[in-house]
């Protein structure tokens, strides 16, 4: 059995601060709307949680049977690249993560719904979508990450998905404002992705992995960065504007500087091993910015 560390580290923990953003505001919307259940949070948290390991495992594996993560690659090693974890046994806790995220996602959904069964399906379509596209991404015969399709899945899943649906989960309802901070999350968590592409330009062009930088160069790719986290800041901003009076709603303004700071970084910092820090850099400033947006909103 490889050693713990090996698989903690292939968990790749420091992703789940931006998986967990997209739950934690549209939990944030619907306690703003005065709906809100704990055990519907909990459950949408274990279920994202386990879904984003098994899209962590999925990109291990799947960079490292078609060559993105060779001895070119300068960000941090993959376990099957370096062989701490075999390919079967990385399967197997492929397997072990996409059984858990769909038991933990029926059991949100049964307590969410009771017997509304119409809605059980659909909500489990979209949780079946989900698991099919973190595996895909990188993983099987012919995986999207590989076609520069990366970005919109993860403004979708990481920001209208999860925003939407677990607003949806707690209110029963639809907000079409909601769409707004939706996108702000979807639009960071397309930035850190960017981030990560950036860094990685040169051994995905290699490996013949076309993400969006490869595709359009790296000073492209800085414009575009700038472009999402720009849009991101101004979708929040824009439904502060449009549903709040209170000046305590514009506290996720505080979070502005360091997404600014990242926007720079990547500009700036042209090594990988100097842009490394800042994924986890943004996903953590992601994380702040729904804090402060849900605290200032509900206060």
């Amino acid at each position: 059995m490889s050693d713990v560390k090996h698989w903690i580290s292939a968990f790749r923990l420091r992703t789940l601060p931006l998986a967990l953003s997209s739950i934690f505001m549209g939990n944030f919307l619907a306690k703003w709307q005065d709906e809100f259940d704990w055990t519907i949070l909990g459950l949408a948290v274990s279920t994202t949680i386990f879904l984003q390991i098994l899209s962590n495992l999925a990109n291990d594996y799947g960079d490292s049977i078609h060559g993105a993560d060779s001895k070119d690659r300068e960000g941090p090693s993959r376990a099957v690249q370096t062989g701490a974890i075999s390919k079967g046994q990385m399967k197997v806790a492929m397997a072990m993560f996409a059984s858990l995220s769909l038991v933990s996602g029926l059991w949100l959904l049964a307590t969410a719904f009771a017997d509304q069964w119409l809605l059980i399906f659909v909500f489990l379509a979209i949780g079946i979508a989900a698991i099919y596209a973190a595996v895909t991404y990188t993983a099987g015969s012919n995986p999207y990450g590989y076609r520069g399709l990366g970005d919109i899945s993860v403004l979708i899943f990481f920001g209208l998905v999860g925003v939407c649906g677990s607003y949806y989960l707690q209110t029963k309802t639809f907000n079409w404002n909601v769409l707004l901070p939706a996108l702000s999350c979807g639009l960071l968590a397309t930035g850190v992705l960017n981030v990560n592409n950036i860094r990685d330009i040169e051994s995905d062009q290699k490996a013949g992995k076309i993400s969006i930088p490869v595709r359009i160069g790296r000073d492209k790719a800085v414009i575009y960065h700038f472009m999402l986290l720009g849009l991101a800041m101004l979708s929040g901003l824009m439904f502060i504007v449009l549903n709040s009076s209170e000046w305590t709603s514009y506290l996720f303004v505080l979070a502005f500087p360091l997404i600014i700071k990242n926007a720079w970084a990547v500009k700036t910092k042209t090594s990988a091993s100097a842009l490394d820090p800042y994924l986890k850099q943004l996903a953590l400033s992601t994380l702040l910015f729904v804090l402060l947006f849900g605290v200032g909103l509900v206060l």
